[in-house]
């Protein structure tokens, strides 16, 4: 099977790249060898190709970046997407595209389902979903995956931001009032070949490690890992702090983007594994020397 990453250079894009390489054949577009924002690329760099299913783990993630650059978010989250749907479609083969929680407005507070209406709260948001849109209306076979908090080695994240000021300070704080799930690069690596059969149908799909958490319980969770598998950290608990207080935020956050993996569990017979489990995984393989 012939497989295409594009963004294989980000955080999730090059987990995915390392893990399929040697199981399928893998051809990864890192952003200076394909910049979707730059729409004739995409035709120069995939019209020539041959391949079954094309992953877009590319994006512009930047929350507070959209709100102030509408145009570049709508470019690369909506009208990128579409045009890798047509490629796709035009070739027979499967688009993977992945999506966020915060194309919900946050109101629920209980796990949204793949059901759920979107009401996005953000440019990041609002581009997202449109983008998700633009996908399903070229062909329903593609597949949209929605992931929240995405953590893993090969980019920094939260998680690894905590760490690093926890080694310089004593003093550490996160919001303890918006929830959500984090959710392991490795993880989906390993879930997403199932994605490849055609016989699983098009859509959205929700995928996160289980649990909740806010970013406060996340944190501290990471500073306990740190403790327990010897990581020179200062800090050993992490104060609350309230979203409204996060003066520095430009776009709105949903305050609960937990994301139900009912349908995940059904597809794979089995939940994906506690965060809890994959954080201290994380933290145990890339920052303990034990």
């Amino acid at each position: 099977m012939k497989i295409v990453i594009i963004g294989s250079g980000g955080r999730l894009g090059a987990a995915l790249a390392r893990a399929l390489t040697g199981k399928f054949d893998v051809t990864g577009f890192n952003h200076d060898a394909l910049d979707i924002g730059n729409i004739g690329e995409i035709h120069a760099c995939l019209d020539r190709l041959k391949f079954d299913v094309l992953i877009n783990a590319a994006g512009l993630t930047d929350v507070d970046l959209c709100e102030k650059e509408p145009d570049r978010a709508f470019r690369i989250n909506t009208e990128a997407p579409q045009v890798l749907a047509r490629v796709c479609r035009d070739k027979n083969a499967r688009l993977i595209h992945f999506s966020t929680d915060y194309v919900f407005d946050g109101e629920k507070r209980e796990p949204y389902t793949e059901d759920d209406v979107a009401k996005p709260i953000s440019i990041y948001g609002a581009s997202k979903r449109a983008g998700e849109e633009s996908v399903l209306g070229v062909q329903d076979r593609h597949l949209i995956v929605r992931v929240s908090w995405v953590f893993g080695p090969d980019r920094p994240s939260f998680i690894d931001g905590v760490i690093r000021r926890a080694m310089e300070t004593e003093e550490i704080e996160a919001v303890a009032d918006k929830f959500s799930l984090p959710t392991y690069t490795m993880d989906i690596a390993e879930m997403l070949p199932r994605l490849f059969d055609s016989n699983v149908p098009g859509g959205i799909l929700h995928f996160c490690n289980s649990g909740e958490c806010s970013w406060q319980s996340y944190a501290q969770h990471a500073l306990d890992c740190c403790h327990k598998f010897g990581v020179n950290v200062k800090a050993k608990t992490v104060a609350p702090v309230k979203m409204e207080n996060m003066k520095n935020f430009v776009a709105r956050r949903p305050v609960y983007s937990v994301l139900s993996t009912e349908k995940y569990k059904k597809l794979a017979g089995g939940a994906p594994r506690p965060w809890r489990d994959a954080v201290a995984d994380y933290i145990k393989s890339h920052y303990s020397k034990t």
